[in-house]
């Protein structure tokens, strides 16, 4: 399983305590890649993050994003997102670059930033430089280290507007080629991505969170595969279809939920992606044969 990096746990990972602009929204930070470099020994684990990543780094590298393995030569961009797991193994010593993280809310002004291409998979979010472009990113992402560090008023919304640069310059370009892993391979890392997707939204813990997959068709996107490929995956490796697995998840959180918290059923089918609660009562009674007052009622795990 991989693990979810925290924006605390990913500060404390690299010996630095977060300090947010309290008047800011969201959260946002630059740092050289050169300070974020794990020893050489040191095993590189499959992640996936809880926020948004955009990386410039110059140095020999193997990217590993979704189902696709890329190498790098020399200079790159890649844009990540927190619903995909990814991690990147560094072949040469010598990295340099910089590297921002942010979370959606940080540009909750400017629309909805999962939207935009270049952070929709390795497609479009892997893309290799040329030296004429690396010089000119270099010195966008220099812009953007300096100005967080200044003393600007409007530095936040300065920073928005550089990054929305590099996103807009990257998408005009050409994304690199990866290679798709293939065979029971490939079935594998999908199905152990699929995991991860379906896991990330459970538990239910707080009253105002809802799972935002809820269908095959929901994971196959963002997945950024076709949901028969999906579909095919899990059930080579599995023995179930993609809705049998999803389905199984909820119900088990169904009844956690049902048992061990005061939530009305209204609320917990809300929390479990229903639009109707008698969708939930009747999808509940399918699969466990009794309704959801009754579960509550009774002695039945």
């Amino acid at each position: 399983m991989a693990s979810i990096v925290e924006l605390q746990a990913f500060y404390k990972h690299i010996n630095q305590v977060p300090n947010p602009d309290q008047n800011e929204i969201g959260h946002f930070n630059i740092f050289k890649v050169e300070d974020l470099l794990l020893p050489a020994n040191k095993q590189v684990s499959y992640s996936r993050r809880s926020f948004y990543k955009v990386s410039f780094v110059t140095g020999q590298s193997r990217i590993h994003y979704a189902d696709q393995s890329i190498d790098v030569s020399q200079s790159v961009l890649v844009f990540t997102n927190p619903m995909i797991p990814f991690f990147w193994e560094r072949v040469s010593e010598e990295h340099s670059g910089f590297v921002c993280i942010f979370t959606e809310s940080f540009f909750s002004r400017f629309g909805n930033i999962k939207d935009y291409p270049v952070f929709h998979g390795a497609e479009t979010g892997v893309v290799p430089l040329n030296s004429e472009e690396s010089l000119k990113f270099s010195e966008l992402f220099l812009r953007i280290f300096n100005e967080l560090h200044s003393d600007y008023a409007y530095k936040y919304d300065l920073l928005r507007n550089l990054l929305m640069d590099v996103i807009h310059s990257a998408q005009k370009m050409q994304p690199a080629i990866g290679v798709h892993h293939t065979g029971a391979n490939a079935a594998e890392r999908i199905t152990g991505l699929f995991a991860e997707l379906l896991e990330r939204q459970f538990p239910i813990e707080l009253s105002n969170q809802v799972i935002q997959l809820r269908s095959p068709s929901d994971f196959a996107s963002a997945l950024n595969i076709h949901v028969n490929h999906l579909n095919k995956a899990l059930k080579e490796i599995s023995g179930q279809t993609t809705s049998q697995l999803i389905n199984d998840r909820i119900v088990q959180e169904a009844k956690i939920l049902l048992k061990s918290t005061n939530r009305t059923i209204n609320e917990i089918a809300w929390s479990l992606g229903f639009e109707e609660p008698n969708h939930f009562s009747g999808f509940f009674k399918n699969h466990v044969k009794v309704t959801p007052k009754r579960f509550r009622q009774s002695e039945i795990d």
